[in-house]
């Protein structure tokens, strides 16, 4: 299995966070890899949501966990490669630390991994930049 985090901090509150992120078919608003994002029923443990990241053709993906607040995860299974995601929102006094964790399993994790987190830095900042808002 390969893993991958990417750690940010913000002045905004966990809340304010958490409103962003759980606001799934707004992500492309902020997240600039999409070209959109369709949340298929409610965000509860097992619903769909269905992506285009731009260029390619929609992936849909299956909540894994919601935890009010402070974590979502998801899984996308592409034949033999599963990529399980997932965005954990920490307090801090005066803000919020976000972890962005990426597990991947199947051939060539590594490389997969490696690419389809290379933009992690720049949807944390749009994430970020949303949630100061």
């Amino acid at each position: 299995m390969w893993e991958h985090e990417y750690v940010a901090e913000t002045t905004a509150a966990p809340a304010a966070v958490w409103a962003v992120l759980r606001d799934l078919d707004q992500w492309a608003e902020w997240d600039t890899s999409m070209e959109w994002v369709r949340l298929d029923g409610p965000l509860a443990v097992g619903s769909a949501v269905v992506m285009k990241p731009i260029g390619q053709d929609p992936i849909t993906s299956t909540i894994t966990a919601v935890d009010e607040g402070v974590r979502y995860a998801d899984e996308t299974v592409f034949g033999e490669v599963t990529l399980r995601f997932s965005h954990t929102l920490h307090p801090m006094g005066g803000g919020t630390r976000v972890v962005h964790r990426l597990e991947v399993d199947g051939p060539d994790a590594a490389a997969v991994g490696a690419m389809v987190s290379e933009d992690f830095p720049q949807a944390m900042a749009g994430l970020l930049a949303a949630a100061r808002r």
